[in-house]
């Protein structure tokens, strides 16, 4: 489980983005440079973390399921994602 700060800190980052998100586009549509530099630098949609929607790991998520690997993998045996099974060859 990850601290909750890390995870708050993310959740920051997200709604920071979702808010500049317009100006961003407009100043880089424009070629703005200075003005960009001059937005918060958590504005940017590239310091948002992927992070598992249980446990909060920021590595090993898959984006599709929202899931770290240890999580999808418990999920997938107990059979509770549809569509996954284990392979068998």
């Amino acid at each position: 489980m990850a601290k909750k700060s890390v995870i708050a800190r993310n959740e920051k980052r997200i709604k920071l983005v979702e808010k500049y998100a317009v100006i961003r586009a407009e100043l880089l549509k424009a070629g703005d440079y200075e003005a960009l530099r001059k937005l918060p630098r958590d504005s940017s949609a590239t310091r948002v973390r992927n992070r598992c929607v249980l446990t909060g790991r920021g590595r090993g998520v898959y984006a599709k399921y929202g899931l770290c690997r240890h999580m999808f993998r418990k999920f997938a045996l107990e059979g509770k994602l549809p569509g996954v099974k284990k392979a068998s060859w």
